[in-house]
């Protein structure tokens, strides 16, 4: 996006990990949603591989990559294994959103020794401010249950509403007596 090289550089500079967010096809929605470089089933493997190469690239200091949309992409081993390919080349770890269908990231990313993490819990996959402190609440509860849990908010549509209920719920989560709130990075 025309702000991504910008977003990244300030991420860094005030001390956040940065992700390469890369969009892929889902099995159900417009392909209008994904933007530009989408990552595609129809797409040659070279093109794949072009595209991720040019997205991760475009994202300075990025120790990462996730997701956008992506549930028939994630499903498809040769399209997957081409970006795990560019993520290992470039030393980065993919962190699955696992978003519904059956992903072969843990699978292929276990047998390409690439370090991966796999998402537990979305802040906002509805967009208004109700839901997203009901998951906030939500996640209090949650914490307990798991040793190590990865909660996706994102900073778009929902950006405002998803700073104002991590501003309220971090200071709860970290009262917790076994929550510590780590980089990404730091657990993999």
């Amino acid at each position: 996006m025309p702000s991504t090289k910008e977003d990244a550089e300030l991420a860094s500079q005030y001390g956040h990990e940065v992700i390469v967010y890369l969009p892929m096809e889902p099995k159900k929605g417009k392909k209008s949603w994904l933007g530009p470089g989408a990552i595609t089933t129809d797409l040659s493997n070279k093109e794949i591989r072009k595209r991720v190469e040019a997205t991760v690239k475009d994202v300075p200091h990025a120790v990462g990559m996730n997701h956008h949309m992506g549930s028939k992409a994630t499903e498809d081993e040769r399209v997957m294994k081409i970006v795990l390919e560019v993520c290992k080349e470039n030393g980065l770890f993919y962190l699955d959103s696992k978003t519904p269908g059956k992903s072969v990231v843990s699978k292929l990313a276990n047998e390409m020794n690439v370090p991966f993490l796999e998402n537990n819990f979305f802040f906002d996959n509805v967009y208004t401010t109700q839901h997203i402190t009901k998951q906030g609440k939500k996640l209090e509860g949650k914490l307990t249950e798991y040793e190590q849990l990865v909660a996706i908010g994102h900073v778009g549509i929902s950006g405002s509403m998803m700073v104002d209920v991590l501003k309220e719920y971090i200071p709860i989560y970290k009262k917790g007596e076994r929550c510590f709130i780590v980089r990404i990075n730091s657990r993999i």
